[in-house]
């Protein structure tokens, strides 16, 4: 089981909701955990139990940070919206710096959340 934040831009909350609906089965497994209206829309949309942070500008962002820092998340899902500029950009960047520095799988779009789930499902028992 690994530990999965999950967090999207406005114009890209649409987008995780479809994507976790279709990936319920595969996500039931592990812990998630979302910022504050990603999160609680991927809970109220697809039964799933997810810890809600604050919401990103709002601390959000920083919680999942820490998080990462810790060691306390395997896994980032951040759908990123990049045509609209975010007024919270420096936090934007710290989750993606952090998510490198600390080497976790760290999917910014439909695409890279697949492999990110594939390569969860192929590490088995060795997460977590």
């Amino acid at each position: 089981m690994a530990r999965i934040g999950l967090v999207a831009h406005d114009d890209k909350k649409d987008d995780l909701v479809a994507w976790t609906e279709r990936n319920r089965a595969a996500l039931a497994v592990h812990t998630l955990c979302g910022t504050g209206t990603s999160g609680g829309r991927v809970a109220e949309r697809t039964g799933l139990t997810v810890t809600r942070l604050l919401s990103g500008p709002l601390g959000g962002d920083a919680q999942l940070g820490a998080m990462i820092a810790e060691g306390r998340l395997d896994a980032l899902v951040f759908f990123q919206d990049p045509l609209t500029a975010m007024p919270h950009d420096v936090d934007i960047k710290s989750l993606s710096r952090l998510a490198t520095l600390y080497n976790i799988l760290f999917a910014v779009n439909e695409s890279t959340a697949d492999a990110v789930l594939m390569a969860l499902e192929s590490a088995g028992s060795r997460l977590g």
